[in-house]
């Protein structure tokens, strides 16, 4: 994918900061734009066409988690969250909140370019498909997703996705009753190097089986394996 056709917006209140990840990304190649605020977020999406935002958790007025919320009830923009408060706890909520990953401050801006990277690779259809493959539906039960929509659907009812849900999803029933372990899923999903601490992929599969599961602590399709990963089962 050609970096220089997506545009990239960053929320961050440091002035010195903001400016210095604009310089850095758009020498990358990308459009870049950049605010303090949630106000100044909201003015820039009426006028902007953006593929990810790059979003502080702490930011005056309105907080970042409550800001991801709200971007996520609206549409399914990516987001990395990037933020001095990377505690653990954190983390899981800023994940939790539907947010594509998390990269704590100080950062290297080549992690955060290869996160970038990986979140809109996830975000968009693979150019190398085939036009079959990137139309071919996947089911189970009374779900069906749509590869080229990026779309789960229940019953013809649209459940709303995060381009994280969707591309684990997609995984699981690419491998369906086949274990796999976290490494895997985190080696398919993201594509850089991670920590083995990562705890992004359980925070996912949490919030997909509250998404598809009918009782997400007694799961039918998505089923922990205990010391080994979890198991897909499409028949439920």
């Amino acid at each position: 994918m050609n970096s220089s056709s997506s545009h990239l917006l960053v929320v961050d209140d440091e002035p010195k900061l903001r400016e210095l990840v604009k310089a850095y990304l758009t020498k990358e190649g990308y459009v870049v734009g950049a605010v303090k605020d949630g106000p100044s977020l909201d003015q820039y999406l009426k006028t902007n066409d953006v593929d990810l935002v790059i979003l502080d958790l702490m930011l005056p007025g309105e907080d970042g988690l409550s800001i991801g919320r709200r971007l996520r009830q609206q549409n399914n923009l990516p987001i990395i969250i990037l933020s001095a408060r990377c505690e653990e706890l954190d983390r899981i909520v800023g994940l939790e909140m539907g947010a594509d990953d998390y990269l704590g401050k100080p950062f290297n801006p080549r992690e955060l370019l290869a996160r970038i990277r990986s979140v809109l690779r996830r975000s968009k259809a693979d150019n190398d498909n085939s036009e079959t493959e990137a139309k071919k539906d996947l089911f189970f039960g009374p779900y069906c997703l749509n590869i080229e929509k990026y779309q789960l659907t229940k019953d013809d009812e649209i459940v709303t996705l995060t381009i994280g849900e969707f591309t684990l999803l997609r995984i699981f029933l690419e491998n369906p009753n086949r274990v796999l372990n976290r490494e895997q899923l985190l080696e398919k999903t993201k594509g850089y190097n991670y920590s083995p601490l990562d705890r992004s992929v359980d925070v996912c599969v949490g919030r997909l089986r509250r998404k598809i599961e009918i009782n997400p602590a007694e799961p039918s399709y998505l089923q922990t394996i205990w010391g080994a990963g979890y198991l897909f089962t499409i028949d439920g």
